[in-house]
């Protein structure tokens, strides 16, 4: 039956807030709540004193990347650097530290480094000009190579753009080393030695440990590549995960079979049931799509990944194999898009319990807001993009204006429509701290304060919200009896303090079905 254990003199969160109880948990399933001291312990079992802080349903990420935090230490530490000048020194001592790799990669570096987002190759050229530099951003959505990688990949003298990639260029049409989106960087990322199994299993199996210290317990994982999916089941993982599979818009037909293949592959803490969809790109790199023209681009509305058409088929066709649809949609053009493949997929092929996920959301055009409640959709939201950071100054409201930039990540909007709103952090993009992410969403920096969520409320889009995503209400985000016991012990209920303050309360335990994993 496994270890029995109980949890005592605390206070346990009843979906409101914290109140006294005692948790009696066997084989790993919640077996009773009960008043304190109203139910004496079974024999044998392990007493946990939770001293009085607060005993929660374990965190479930909504959106995140394990795989990629997890392999990032293995590449040049760019991540942190203040300055492009700092980025520079990192990778001259990197490069003089191995001089027998052939090329020099990392990730991490901030867009906000230098003036719009442009980065020029010659910046790294003076520090290495012989071997190639591939550096991506910590948003993902775009890569800095020196002159010797945009060699390397063929995109030193490429006339055109592909038509879901943008590379900046000079005057005269010389591609000067930013590359935004897919299209643009897949060449130079594919010059990058990619690590072997074992490395990717131990890099998933050491991310788990990090996101389980933080107190999560579950997490979507919102990109994998299909021949990554062994590592993910060979992987000692401390966390539950659901895989999404990503849907490429020029190959996804050939994908299917491959797909429907892996949705059996299944452990413990791994399920293959998700396809991720990036519909468009970023609004402070301008690849977002916009109903709208940016303000600093007269003729520009970003750069969709997918033709409608051609997503609404993809997305009715993986929903016909009965997979979920996961879909990153930051501009207002990009949800419409999305929310206009969901319907196509659900009037084709007929009612289901599909939930449909859509995630970022950064801007919703408000008469789009009532069709995520309309069709089902699970609103996801990163809180930590919600505050007035230097990307959000500097990059994404003089894009946008003061109009647009006001209606930014309208987290309490959507909970007020009546949606299903989960929590998530897009880690390694930024931090994963459940407890850092729900300080934002209740303070937002104090940025437009109307649109801010308070903790009791956030907890739920971190447990019940992210439960509802993953079909799994009946077994995880609540504490009663027949629950898993997928738990976090706080040092006190989240919402009796400063929300100011929440990052600073101590995480004292988590467990995953019973077993404790921090």
């Amino acid at each position: 039956m496994g270890t029995r254990r109980v949890y005592v003199n605390g206070q346990v969160w009843n979906g409101r807030r914290a109140r006294p109880a005692d948790v009696h948990v066997a084989g790993g399933t919640i077996e009773a709540v009960a008043s304190p001291g109203a139910l004496p312990p079974a024999p044998g079992s392990v007493i946990h004193d939770l001293e009085g802080g607060a005993l929660l349903p374990g965190f479930a990420d909504a959106h995140a990347h394990p795989l990629i935090g997890g392999l990032e230490d293995r590449y040049c530490p760019v991540r942190g650097s203040r300055t492009v000048g700092e980025v520079r020194d990192r990778v001259r001592v990197y490069a003089r530290a191995h001089p027998g790799q052939w090329l020099i990669y990392g990730e991490g570096f901030e867009l906000t480094l230098a003036p719009g987002g442009v980065f020029r190759a010659s910046w790294l050229d003076e520090v290495v000009a012989d071997r190639p530099v591939v550096l991506r951003s910590s948003d993902i959505h775009t890569v800095w190579c020196n002159t010797a990688a945009l060699r390397r990949a063929g995109l030193l003298h490429l006339a055109a753009d592909p038509v879901d990639g943008r590379l900046d260029r000079d005057a005269d049409g010389t591609p000067i080393g930013t590359l935004r989106e897919w299209g643009a960087f897949q060449p130079a990322l594919d010059l990058v030695p990619p690590p072997g199994p074992a490395d990717r299993t131990l890099a998933l199996s050491r991310a788990s440990r990090r996101l389980a210290a933080t107190g999560l317990t579950w997490v979507q994982d919102a990109w994998v590549e299909a021949g990554d999916v062994p590592a993910y089941l060979g992987a000692d993982l401390a966390v539950r995960m659901n895989l999404a599979l990503r849907a490429d818009p020029h190959t996804w037909r050939e994908q299917r079979e491959h797909f429907r293949s892996l949705r059996g592959a299944a452990s413990d803490t791994v399920s293959v049931r998700t396809v991720k969809f990036f519909v468009d790109g970023i609004i402070e790199g301008g690849t977002a799509a916009m109903l709208d023209p940016y303000e600093d681009s007269a003729d520009g509305c970003g750069l969709p990944n997918w033709e409608p058409a051609e997503l609404q088929a993809a997305v009715t066709a993986f929903d016909a194999d009965g997979f979920q649809a996961h879909i990153h949609a930051m501009g207002d053009a990009g949800v419409r898009t999305a929310l206009d493949a969901v319907e196509a997929a659900a009037r084709t092929n007929g009612p289901r319990d599909r939930r449909p996920v859509l995630t970022h959301l950064q801007l919703v055009h408000p008469a789009d807001l009532p069709r995520f409640r309309e069709l089902g959709v699970v609103a996801v939201f990163q809180p930590l993009w919600a505050r007035p950071d230097a990307v959000m100054t500097d990059l994404t409201l003089p894009r946008l204006g003061d109009e647009r930039g006001g209606r930014q990540y309208a987290i309490a909007d959507m909970l007020a429509s009546g949606a299903t709103v989960a929590f998530a952090s897009d880690w390694p993009i930024t931090r994963p701290e459940p407890l850092h992410i729900l300080s934002a969403a209740a303070t937002r920096g104090g940025w437009l304060p109307g649109q801010r969520v308070d903790v009791a409320r956030g907890v739920g889009c971190y447990t019940t919200g992210t439960a509802r995503l993953a079909f799994a209400e009946h077994t995880q985000g609540t504490i009663r009896p027949g629950m898993r016991a997928d738990l976090v012990h706080l040092g006190t209920d989240p919402t009796t303090v400063d929300p100011a303050a929440l990052p600073a309360v101590p995480i004292r335990g988590t467990w995953l079905a019973g077993r404790r994993t921090a």
